[in-house]
C-alpha cells in the first residue's frame, strides 16, 4: 500500500509561508527528487495556485538548474486539487477532485497506478484534515532557520494529541533541517 507523506516547508516557529523560507539550489534539488519519486501530489486551492508559478519556468526557463529541474518535476507529476471554488486547473497534469478528501486518499493508497510510489501532500489545509483523519503515514517537515513571527501555523486547530517517532533527519548547508517522522500507531 502506498504511503501518504506530508511534505512541507515551515519556519522554526511553525509558520507555513512560502516567502519566509530560504529555498536554495540544494533544497530545490531535494524537492525535485522527492517529487520525481512520487506518484501524485495533493493540493488545496491556495497552495495549488501558488505552485502554478512553476509553469512560467517551463515556458521560460530561469537558467538556474535547480529551479528549472524542480519546475520540470512539478509540471509532470499528477496533481489532485481539492477546491470548492475552482472550476478548472489550467494545468495539464492537474485535475480537480470530485471526491471528499478521505475517500480520495483511501482510493489512492490502494491504487496500483504508478506502482508503489508514494503520495505527497503539499498543502497546510490538507495536512490538517488528514491528521484529523489519521491518514498521514509520514511527515517530512523542512524547518527553515527563520522565526516568522506571524502567519499560518501548520498544526493549528489540532485538538487531539499525535505522538510522532523521529525516523531520520537531513541537514542542508543553509541551516534548514528536514525532520522525518512517523505517527506512533495507537
Amino acid at each position: 500500500m502506498k504511503k501518504i507523506i506530508a511534505a512541507i516547508n515551515m519556519t522554526i516557529d511553525g509558520v507555513c509561508d512560502h516567502t519566509a523560507g530560504l529555498p536554495d539550489e540544494e533544497i530545490h534539488q531535494h524537492y525535485a527528487d522527492l517529487i520525481g519519486n512520487a506518484d501524485t501530489i495533493l493540493y488545496g486551492r491556495i497552495t495549488y495556485q501558488l505552485m502554478q508559478f512553476w509553469q512560467t519556468l517551463i515556458k521560460n526557463p530561469s537558467g538556474e538548474k535547480s529551479m528549472d529541474d524542480f519546475a520540470m518535476e512539478i509540471d509532470k507529476i499528477p496533481k489532485i486539487v481539492f477546491s470548492n471554488t475552482l472550476k478548472s486547473t489550467e494545468w495539464d497534469s492537474a485535475k480537480l477532485s470530485n471526491q471528499p478528501i478521505e475517500e480520495a486518499v483511501l482510493t489512492l493508497k490502494q491504487s496500483h497506478n504508478g506502482g508503489s510510489k508514494d503520495i505527497l501532500v503539499g498543502s497546510r489545509s490538507l495536512i490538517i484534515q488528514l491528521i484529523k483523519l489519521n491518514l498521514i503515514d509520514e511527515f517530512q517537515l523542512c524547518i527553515h532557520p527563520v522565526i516568522a513571527g506571524t502567519g499560518l501555523l501548520l498544526f493549528e486547530n489540532i485538538n487531539d494529541m499525535t505522538v510522532l517517532k523521529l525516523i531520520k533527519t537531513k541537514t542542508f548547508s543553509n541551516g534548514a533541517v528536514i525532520l522525518y517522522y512517523e505517527p506512533h500507531k495507537k
